[in-house]
């Protein structure tokens, strides 16, 4: 596994005092930068979910907004980044994300391609809307998956730093967002 992160280090050093909504917006825009990125999932040119509120500032062309088609969508991100591209592959939701396991398991994780994924942990706020939306399987993918890197994003501070180390590494990493914390 690729563990070198000057560059995050690098980053980390300067504070922000920015909200996590903000933070995720500026990560994406630092993404959307690099020619080979795209960004691949649901809610992704249309609105539906609190991962959306991050993407609607990005050019249209970097977009590609899928039905829900959990397992499709991580082959074709191991395929785009076979190609060349880093494929964004966005999940709104762990309980979802589950549904690409054989994908993630078994290719993207062994083929070691240059994947960055981006999950959330359903809010409780204003109302909870039951287990099915509030998983949290960062620890059991970690354990499935020697060769990516599984990050939570708990720090506004951190989360640009985070994002440029996935893009600059060579191997898979999966962030972890928490919707609750959208609104801080």
């Amino acid at each position: 596994m690729n563990t070198n992160r000057s560059t995050l280090t690098l980053a980390r050093g300067k504070e922000s005092s920015s909200s996590y909504n903000g933070e995720l917006c500026r990560a994406m825009s630092m993404l959307a930068k690099d020619e080979r990125v795209i960004f691949i999932g649901q809610g992704v040119q249309d609105k539906g979910t609190f991962m959306s509120t991050t993407l609607y500032h990005l050019p249209p062309e970097k977009r590609i907004e899928l039905p829900v088609v959990e397992e499709m969508q991580a082959g074709m991100c191991i395929g785009l980044a076979l190609a060349g591209y880093v494929p964004v592959c966005i999940y709104p939701r762990w309980n979802f994300l589950i549904l690409a396991t054989n994908q993630l398991v078994n290719h993207l994780d062994k083929m070691k391609a240059h994947v960055i994924v981006r999950v959330g942990i359903g809010s409780t706020k204003p109302l909870d809307p039951g287990p099915q939306h509030q998983g949290d399987f960062t620890h059991a993918f970690r354990q499935m998956m020697p060769n990516t890197t599984v990050m939570r994003l708990t720090e506004p501070r951190h989360i640009v730093s985070e994002y440029a180390w996935a893009l600059g590494r060579s191997g898979p990493t999966i962030l972890v967002e928490d919707a609750d914390l959208y609104e801080d």
